[in-house]
């Protein structure tokens, strides 16, 4: 019998990666993704609920988020209905279909907030101290499909991805930015300077077909009403990526600080511990980092 498994936010850049992995038979070999039609949105509960109740699903997997965080911050609004009103009109109508499956809520690790140095690396057990409206709606995501799940027969999952990177992904964030930037040297589009922010930060980095993989284990293997982070456990700084970004691509540049990209409050060091979710799933990241930029800087190319 196929497994439906309803994607919320598929045509995003992890919800391409992870249909992508369903239908390679990841997600079990009679997995099938389920997507929302074309124009339905989760604010509109009425909608939803009457697509969800002829679906007959066997689990969910919500992407769906607004998740920049500069746009938060300049509409917060609009960000709380997106992710909270959302995913609340999301379970109101899996509830009124009778859903008694597995719900896996992506979270994130932004969260944590600002984590002081000395309290590295970030665990499940870290307070979470959201910084921003994107990481407080998303908490507040979390409490509100756990208590859900509390009082009904549907199980919940959540996981917390730090920050994750591929080929795919918007030029708004920080390693496509500078992808686009180096394939715009080495096809002679921009003179050879690379315009960048505070790139001395460090960062949590993975895959996104690795976290693809994790949501996978992590809906197979997870216990119910359990949060897990999704992360490598190895620090970088951006000034790392850019140079191995350069060195794969055989470009030569100089690198520029541009102000405006600056952004002097944000948190200078972070790196996760996924240890408790290898545990438990036995999930653990497989990409190599090379193998990850050289596909970017592929995806680049051929966009």
């Amino acid at each position: 019998m196929t497994s439906k498994v309803l994607v919320t936010g598929a045509t995003g850049f992890v919800g391409g990666h992870l249909l992508a992995a369903i239908a390679a038979g990841r997600f079990g070999p009679r997995c099938a993704a389920v997507v929302l039609p074309t124009g339905l949105d989760l604010r509109d509960g009425e909608a939803l609920a009457g697509f969800i109740a002829d679906q007959r699903l066997d689990a969910v997997i919500h992407l769906a988020a607004q998740s920049f965080v500069p746009r938060a911050i300049a509409e917060p609004r609009e960000t709380y209905e997106i992710n909270v009103i959302g995913t609340l009109n999301l379970i109101q109508a899996l509830e009124a279909a009778g859903f008694s499956g597995r719900m896996l809520l992506v979270s994130s690790g932004d969260i944590y907030g600002r984590v002081a140095e000395c309290d590295l690396p970030v665990t499940a057990a870290t307070v979470p101290h959201p910084g921003n409206p994107y990481a407080s709606s998303k908490l507040a995501a979390e409490e509100l499909c756990l208590q859900w799940s509390r009082r009904t027969a549907a199980q919940v999952l959540v996981a917390r991805p730090f920050n994750h990177i591929g080929p795919g992904q918007s030029d708004r964030f920080v390693v496509s930015s500078l992808a686009h930037q180096v394939m715009a040297i080495k096809e002679g589009r921009q003179p050879a300077v690379i315009d960048v922010g505070d790139i001395d930060a460090t960062r949590d980095f993975s895959d996104v077909r690795d976290v693809v993989s994790a949501y996978a284990a992590i809906l197979a293997h997870g216990q119910d009403q359990t949060r897990y982070i999704v992360a490598s456990g190895v620090e970088r700084s951006v000034a790392q990526i850019l140079r191995r970004m350069l060195e794969l691509a055989q470009v030569q540049a100089d690198i520029r600080v541009d102000a405006a990209r600056l952004r002097p409050s944000e948190q200078r060091r972070m790196v996760a511990d996924p240890s408790a979710t290898t545990h438990d799933t036995g999930w653990r990241p497989l990409i190599d980092l090379d193998q990850t930029l050289a596909d970017i800087l592929q995806s680049v190319r051929s966009q």
